[in-house]
Formats: C-alpha cells, structure tokens, sequence
C-alpha cells in the first residue's frame, strides 16, 4: 500500500502534564517543576515519553475512525519533548505499509521524539 497519512499537530502543556502525572501516577518533578529539571540537566519541563507515545496511539486511532484495533505499538524514546509555559506542538504522521502495519514519524519543533514507530493492526481492515 504505502499510503501517506495526513499529519496531525497536537498540542501540549503542562496542564496537559498535570493531568497525565493524575491518571498514570507518574509524579515525577522533571515534568512539572522547571527548576528540577534544570536542575538535573535537561532543557526545562518535558513531557512523559508514554505521553508522547499515547499521542501516537491516538493518531492511528483517529485515522482509523476507531478504536481497539492497536495490537501492538513500540518506538525508542529519542529525544524528549520539553513543555515551555506556553506549550508545544507534537506532529504526527504515517505511512500505512499494509493492512496490518503503520509506520509513523512523531516530531516536535522537526525533531524526531520517537524513532521507530510502528504500530501492527488487529481485525479487519479500515
């Protein structure tokens, strides 16, 4: 097939940040407290990298008009994505290899966040 996906911009913020940290019980200060995480040597507040990845799911998700037909999803956190006050946009895209597998790019600022992003299907095809 090889079908380019349109790409899709999602914003982020720390309130998104705060929400995440609620619902997965990831407290981490790295993603709320721009103090720590200078203090630990990154560039300022980032996103959780399952965030990012949920984004991703998120992305097929809505491409496919449906839900719970993601049966596997991987990629290496590549860079993370840092969240300044006024948020950041994450891009995502794909390219639909088969009837079972995307291949998706997920960017920030035109970097690669994610790098091997790939998703493998289950049931029928969309």
């Amino acid at each position: 097939m090889g079908t380019q996906l349109e790409p899709v911009s999602y914003r982020l913020t720390r309130d998104d940040l705060v929400a995440y940290a609620a619902a997965s019980g990831d407290h981490n200060p790295i993603h709320q407290d721009q103090e720590i995480a200078l203090a630990v040597g990154l560039p300022g507040v980032i996103a959780h990298g399952m965030l990012t990845l949920a984004l991703a799911a998120r992305y097929v998700d809505e491409h496919l008009g449906e839900r719970g037909r993601i049966a596997t999803i991987g990629a290496k956190f590549a860079k993370p994505v840092v969240v300044p006050v006024e948020g950041v946009d994450v891009v995502v895209s794909g390219t639909r290899k088969d009837d079972d597998t995307i291949v998706l790019a997920v960017t920030c600022e035109g970097v690669d966040v994610l790098r091997g992003c790939k998703v493998t299907l289950r049931g029928a095809a969309a």
